[in-house]
């Protein structure tokens, strides 16, 4: 896949998640269930953004910063299947993600969990507002030398 609907679809999931917890959303679902309904049954899609929103929603008010992340994804992966299999739907989306806008509400920041495994340290660190899919394995260092005693 062309890493620009990649792009494209990361946006628009990120901008459907961000409309789904703000008053934004009731003005926006329509349009982007017709959107993603493509000519099919656009209730049962509404029906399917209320399910996740209400989700989305639950897992903000628990302060799960990991569902909430895994809900975006899930929203990226469709998105990208959906644009890879009707291209046209790439156009829609980039133009519904512009007049939705992308830009979070005043006053609302995500949730940083930062994790360290495999105990390594004295390496190099990685922070970003979003870091997706990527493993770095890094050989573990050696153990430190111990001076002798004597």
């Amino acid at each position: 896949m062309e890493p620009e609907l990649v792009a494209l679809a990361s946006s628009g999931a990120a901008t459907l998640v961000g409309l789904m917890v703000s008053d934004s959303w009731t003005k926006a679902k329509e349009g982007v269930a017709r959107m993603l309904a493509r000519g099919k049954n656009a209730e049962q899609m509404s029906q399917e953004l209320d399910a996740s929103r209400a989700e989305l929603l639950a897992a903000h008010e628990a302060d799960d910063g990991r569902l909430v992340a895994g809900i975006e994804e899930a929203w990226r992966a469709r998105l990208c299947r959906l644009v890879e299999a009707d291209p046209p739907l790439a156009e829609e989306l980039r133009q519904l993600t512009e007049a939705l806008g992308t830009t979070p509400p005043a006053g609302e920041t995500g949730n940083v969990f930062n994790l360290i495994s495999g105990d390594v340290r004295h390496g190099p660190v990685v922070q970003a507002g979003r870091v997706s899919g990527l493993v770095f394995y890094a050989p573990f260092p050696p153990p430190p030398e111990e001076e002798s005693k004597g």
